[in-house]
């Protein structure tokens, strides 16, 4: 280990000492106090509840933990979007749980919190996994609810997708432990099974205060939709039981006797440990990602070991494109490359840019893994395609619409981690959000903006400068630094992987060390859903 190597691992570990703070904070959800009124009420919390449901010893991908991340302060936050959701095993079978957490507003539900909840019903979908749902919820929070109701992407979207998943034949369990209200009590009638708590779940379409002012009707909560009603008088309820621990005994039992469904039978073998140490991951990129570093030794620490065949190693070089395997799962993996070359003023560093030749490459290959249906694992660490005449009179346009035509057509699983920057139409073209990977996370380390942060400061200094000389304004340099400054601390808080996954444009921030078991669980993930339909290509230039 060198001097480098040891600095670059110091820095990359703060940076994830830094995230994991943060993620301790967001488990808190509500606070102790809200935490402890749960436990006056003999209720377990959100995350106490997953943690009974699952596997001993099994892992728990969690998704979505900084969704609302210092969204919401006029509200006074939303911690993880008020609940709690990720991948996990339940009774050895792989499943999405989605957990309300009652400590967060009473589990109500914000803007992110919808969008938090149909991503996780999208994940289901793509990949054909059964669906718990740990109800505790007092339906939208209505200080924002022309945010969250009436659109496309809000809340009904959710019942929608509820009844195409049971059409799809995706298993759906309801466990009820909570408040459930108005529209929200569709949720668990149109899930398969679902189960209540005596004196704790309650399902009505109005409460006992809405009832009394709409129809005079006095009537309290347990008569009016609690589980005795629905289980004995409504029928709407399949299960009872006496304490949440007994309501998540019978949801294991449930799922231990689903019967096996067929897969997309992606190739695996037995898994290697990888031919690096997993835990030198943390000494290849430098403090600040501002020196080259070579992508290879990465992928190394990620796959099994010997098994990366690197493809067209000696072309395009600032793409790497190979086959490996990941725990044993076959994958193709594109990745960016960090370059120095020779200009007319010297060394100069690509973070990353794809030129002519390496979108060619990278297109080319993606067609090769889609005719051999293996699933496609993107290392983004990207800048953007080249720029100036040369590029341009090559048609770099042209190369990076085929890569893009490739990405957005291609028909395999697609998992996504952004390791360094993520800037421009380089984002589009590494498969982000907007090109639908099964799954995307990112490091401590990523950056994703439409440009580097010192790039954009200069352009929108200029553009505002102009704009105040135009109206006769004098600007002095003193304004200008504070001005630039100003906007680079903004443009610098937006970059941020934080900011990114506060809005769900990534899944998670992942401990680095933890991107082999990401990519192995997402690619079991996607195995699930047995329907691969043939790659089909539109129109583009040869």
């Amino acid at each position: 280990m060198n001097h480098d190597f040891n600095k670059n691992e110091d820095a990359l570990k703060m940076a994830w000492s830094n995230v994991r703070q943060k993620l301790e904070k967001i488990a808190e959800g509500g606070g102790k106090k809200a935490a402890l009124k749960q436990k006056e009420r003999n209720k377990l919390t959100a995350r106490e509840r997953i943690s009974y449901l699952l596997d001993d010893n099994s892992p728990f991908i969690e998704i979505g933990a900084f969704a609302g991340y210092e969204m919401y302060p006029e509200h006074g936050g939303c911690p993880a979007g008020g609940t709690v959701s990720g991948i996990g095993y339940v009774s050895g079978k792989q499943c999405v749980i989605v957990a309300n957490d009652q400590t967060v507003k009473a589990g109500a539900w914000f803007p992110i919190t919808g969008k938090k909840n149909l991503r996780m019903q999208e994940i289901a979908m793509e990949n054909k996994l059964p669906v718990i749902y740990l109800v505790d919820s007092a339906g939208v929070y209505l200080p924002m609810q022309d945010e969250i109701f009436p659109d496309k992407e809000h809340f009904g979207r959710i019942f929608r997708n509820n009844a195409k998943m049971s059409a799809m034949g995706i298993t759906q369990i309801a466990a009820v432990m909570g408040a459930c209200v108005a529209g929200g009590a569709y949720l668990p009638i149109m899930s398969d099974e679902t189960l209540m708590v005596e004196n704790a779940g309650s399902i009505f379409l109005a409460g006992p205060y809405l009832v009394k002012a709409a129809i005079g009707e006095d009537i309290d909560l347990e008569t009016l939709g609690g589980a005795v009603t629905h289980t004995e008088i409504s029928g709407i309820a399949d299960y009872k039981f006496k304490t949440e621990q007994e309501c998540l005994e019978q949801v294991k039992r449930i799922m231990e006797k689903l019967g096996p469904s067929a897969t997309a039978n992606f190739n695996r073998i037995d898994a290697k440990p990888p031919k690096s140490n997993n835990g030198e991951i943390y000494g290849i990129l430098s403090e600040g990602n501002t020196k080259p570093y070579n992508m290879v030794e990465l992928i190394e620490c990620i796959v099994d070991e010997n098994s990366f065949d690197e493809f067209k190693q000696d072309y395009g070089k600032t793409i790497v494109c190979g086959y490996a395997r990941v725990e044993g799962w076959a994958v193709g993996i594109v990745a960016n490359q960090r370059t120095i070359v020779k200009s007319k003023k010297g060394e100069m560093q690509l973070g990353g840019v794809i030129y002519n030749d390496s979108a060619d490459k990278a297109a080319r290959f993606i067609l090769n893994c889609n005719q051999k249906k293996i699933p496609l694992v993107f290392l983004q660490d990207v800048t953007g395609f080249m720029v100036g005449s040369r590029s341009e009179h090559s048609g770099i346009i042209k190369d990076g619409a085929k890569l893009v035509n490739a990405v957005a057509n291609s028909v395999v699983p697609k998992i996504t981690v952004i390791v360094g920057n993520s800037y421009g139409a380089g984002n589009y073209a590494m498969c982000g959000k907007a090109y639908d990977p099964r799954f995307i996370y990112a490091w401590p380390t990523a950056k994703i903006a439409v440009m580097g942060g010192e790039q954009a400061a200069k352009t929108m200094l200029q553009i505002q400068v102009a704009a105040m000389k135009a109206k006769g304004e004098v600007v002095t340099p003193e304004q200008e630094t504070e001005l630039l400054n100003r906007i680079t601390d903004k443009y610098t808080r937006q970059t941020k992987p934080e900011y990114a996954a506060a809005r769900l444009w990534v899944d998670a921030i992942i401990d680095p060390k933890e991107t082999r078991l990401v990519i192995a669980k997402g690619i079991e993930a996607a195995n699930h859903n047995p329907i691969i339909e043939e790659m089909k290509v539109g129109v583009f230039q040869v």
